[in-house]
């Protein structure tokens, strides 16, 4: 049985999913009915309310079954070699999380119109997925090296083939998906229609519109023995005809459908809320493109390509390094394709024509019933924003209740430590320390890692002001961070223009931490307050994304800061420090010394626990000693939002381990370490997921969080996160996630609550 049949099985058939709007069911036997922690409401309330200790440590041994559900038996079509049952692959451990984010859009507990974004996400996702992993894996196929994946053994070749077998039942799923919820939009009076559903009289309205506001911004192409076939770009759409001309002859004719002067997503006269997509209305009216000729088939068509371009490789010290990835990005709009979509079923001449020209296979063909740029969701979406019943609550994110106001962060921050948890609390918290510092005369110095930031940054506004208030500002910036380059290209020439003094990531190593150090002189000497994260400094994804955000003036942490930066001025890497791992010489090897601490504690009876939040864990080395510490009894729980290449409860192996996922309103980001119980529980949070490009590829900064009142913030962020039963899904032993069983009375959705919770004590606060 194939991995598609397989997964097939497991979702039953479409009509089934179609009754029940796609809602993930589970649909294997667990063995055991206590799936979690919360049986109860009572204990559910109790849970919720309790203060971040993690209370199930206590009664470990006696809800040890309750944890760990009995294992289930992979289906023959997904067992792996002998020896590596207990792995997942990467790229198809990534399409069950892109699954994940599909099951939202047919989710009927999410507000209609809010699903809209995932199914759109799902798809930008799918895209990035094949511009770079795809990407790689033909890259790796066509340089006839054998190149294998180092956890599950199968080559390039056959990864490409289980992911293009998988991506077809995938995008069957989207377009069921996507009919299901455009019919529930009809009923509020929301409508994507086609051209045939229009009166007569629209009809007329429309073909005036197409020849006044389309039509002289279109530039139709016919391929031929004189006309060369014109160059496709990435992700753009274009329609494509089968033409014959009045003596027989059979052309190709191709039409770009997308021009700035135009909108996408037409507004029917008369009739509020029905719209046409663009592209729609040029392939209704192509014949008009073409005169003389009969139009025998016509289709939308898209083209995805290799986006997986590296620097490194043609890194000179001698040339401009910005200079260079400018040139780079060019290149990377003419890699090789890798994927080709239909929006219709045309002759396989036509096909056959097309691949050729783009040096593409026909598996790499797909034919998708549904517009090829779902883009155009968000738009409709926000049309829609006095809808209010059709979207979740608003919440925006609060004013730290940790942070006094009318006083200066940069003197709160000297006294205590602080931490903000966004996107609950706002970012301001952070932007006053910086615009603090920017401020005070004793200030000398500002130093931070800038990866992603937003397009119109304050934070780039406030060094620009500190710069020119005279203090030494020093800014790193990646201009490697993948799809925006040429955002970070842009800023970097505004902040040396502002007399920030900027350097760029090493030659080798990506830098991927967000750190930030202010200096002070004082009459002690210098004075160090250090701000260490776990997302980007980007107010944007700092209202969509959870992460943490750590100040300290602790001065053995801004010790360690200051050497990091002043490695990183000499295009090397920190070796050693004190409180801070840093990557890629100090980070992977301290996570497995406190997993063998852990191991150790278990072997001695002293009992063991380690949990991981993280997007990703792929570093095999990391699996391996988490495989290792469970088979000496150690209690491992795993947060893992995306990929994990590590598959529970598989007995002798992996039953001391527990994962679970959580897809929800907004994107799970922060990365938690947590090691030991009660006294002995040390905390870090960091910006490095456990993946081998995070913790031996990069430069990447975790910080021990010492506070006993963050501690307990951290920890319960953990708690409620492996708790959550309204977002939350546990990866079992066949390798697949499920939705919690038996559902609880009585729901958490953790990232409602710490929302709530945030309103809550901002109202507290005014009081």
């Amino acid at each position: 049985m194939s991995w598609t049949e397989r997964k097939n099985r497991h979702s039953r058939s479409f009509h089934f999913r179609r009754k029940q709007n796609f809602f993930p069911l589970p649909s294997v036997q667990r063995g055991r009915e206590d799936l979690l922690s919360l049986r109860n409401r009572k204990e559910t309330k109790q849970t919720l309310l309790h203060n971040g200790r993690d209370s199930h440590m206590d009664r470990q041994e006696s809800d040890k079954g309750k944890f760990f559900p009995a294992a289930i038996e992979r289906k023959e079509g997904w067992k792996m070699k002998e020896g590596r049952e207990a792995y997942q692959n990467r790229e198809l451990s990534w399409l069950l999380f892109n699954e994940r984010v599909l099951d939202e859009a047919g989710n009927p507990r999410v507000p209609l119109l809010d699903r809209l974004p995932f199914i759109s996400i799902y798809q930008t996702n799918l895209d990035e997925f094949f511009m770079v992993r795809v990407g790689t894996l033909m890259q790796q196929m066509r340089s006839k090296k054998t190149t294998r994946d180092n956890k599950t053994d199968l080559t390039s070749e056959e990864q490409v083939d289980l992911i293009l077998e998988e991506v077809q039942r995938l995008e069957q799923k989207r377009k069921e998906i996507y009919e299901q919820v455009m019919g529930e939009l009809e009923p509020v009076g929301i409508h994507i229609i086609n051209f045939q559903r229009l009166s007569k009289a629209e009809q007329s309205q429309l073909e005036i519109y197409f020849d006044q506001a389309i039509r002289p911004y279109l530039s139709p192409m016919i391929v031929g023995k004189t006309q060369p076939f014109p160059f496709l770009q990435n992700r753009e759409l274009y329609a494509v005809v089968r033409l014959e001309s009045k003596n027989g002859k059979k052309k190709l004719g191709i039409v770009p459908c997308w021009n700035p002067v135009f909108k996408r997503l037409i507004e029917i006269p008369g009739r509020k809320g029905y719209h046409m997509l663009s592209e729609e209305l040029i392939l209704h009216f192509v014949s008009k493109l073409y005169p003389g000729y009969q139009i025998k088939e016509k289709s939308i068509l898209r083209i995805t390509r290799n986006a997986d371009i590296d620097a490194t490789d043609v890194y000179d010290e001698d040339l401009d390094y910005r200079g260079m990835m400018e040139q780079l990005l060019k290149k990377r709009n003419r890699l090789n394709p890798v994927r080709l979509e239909f929006t219709r079923e045309l002759h396989k001449s036509v096909k056959k024509k097309v691949a050729e020209h783009l040096g593409i296979s026909h598996k790499h063909i797909l034919h998708c019933g549904t517009p090829l740029d779902l883009s155009f969701l968000f738009t409709l979406q926000n049309s829609f924003r006095e809808k209010t019943e059709l979207f979740y609550p608003k919440y925006s994110p609060r004013s730290s209740a940790y942070i006094q106001k009318g006083e200066s962060v940069l003197s709160q921050v000297e006294r205590r430590d602080l931490m903000l948890s966004y996107p609950y609390e706002s970012m301001k918290g952070f932007l006053g320390l910086l615009q603090d510092a920017a401020r005070d005369p004793s200030v000398v110095s500002i130093k931070i890692t800038l990866y992603r930031v937003a397009s119109h940054s304050q934070i780039v506004d406030i060094l620009c002001e500190a710069a020119e208030n005279g203090k030494e500002v020093l800014v790193l910036v990646e201009l490697r961070a993948r799809f925006d380059e040429a955002n970070n290209i842009e800023m970097s020439h505004r902040l040396e223009d502002a007399g920030c003094q900027v350097i760029y990531g090493l030659p080798n190593y990506k830098v991927h931490s967000k750190l930030c150090l202010i200096a002070k002189q004082t009459e002690q000497g210098i004075h160090y307050i250090t701000q260490i994260g776990t997302g980007n400094y980007n107010e944007k994804t700092a209202t969509l994304y959870t992460d943490l955000c750590l100040m300290t003036a602790n001065q053995s942490i801004g010790k360690d800061a200051a050497e990091v930066f002043r490695t990183l001025l000499l295009g090397e890497t920190v070796e050693s420090t004190e409180a801070l791992w840093v990557a890629p010489h100090g980070l992977q090897n301290r996570i497995l010394e406190k997993i063998q601490g852990e191991k150790k504690k278990c072997e001695e009876g002293r009992g063991g626990y380690i949990g991981f939040k993280l997007n990703a864990l792929t570093d095999k080395d990391i699996i391996d000693a988490l495989i290792d510490a469970s088979k000496s009894g150690v209690v491992i729980q795993l947060l893992v939002r995306g990929i994990c290449c590590l598959i529970p409860g598989i007995p002798g192996k992996t039953e001391n381990i527990s994962v679970r996922s959580i897809v929800g309103r907004y994107l799970e980001h922060s990365r938690i370490y947590r090691f030991g119980q009660g006294e002995e529980e040390e905390l870090y949070i960091a910006s490095a997921d456990c993946m081998t490009r995070n913790t031996l590829r990069r430069v990447e900064v975790a910080v021990p969080i010492w506070n006993p009142e963050n501690k307990n913030r951290v920890r319960k962020i953990f708690d409620l996160g492996f708790q959550d039963t309204e977002k939350g899904k546990w990866l079992l032993s066949d390798g697949l996630y499920h939705d919690p069983s038996p559902m609880p009375e009585e729901r958490l959705d953790s990232q409602d609550y710490f929302y709530r919770e945030a309103y809550r004590r901002a109202e507290q606060e005014k009081n």
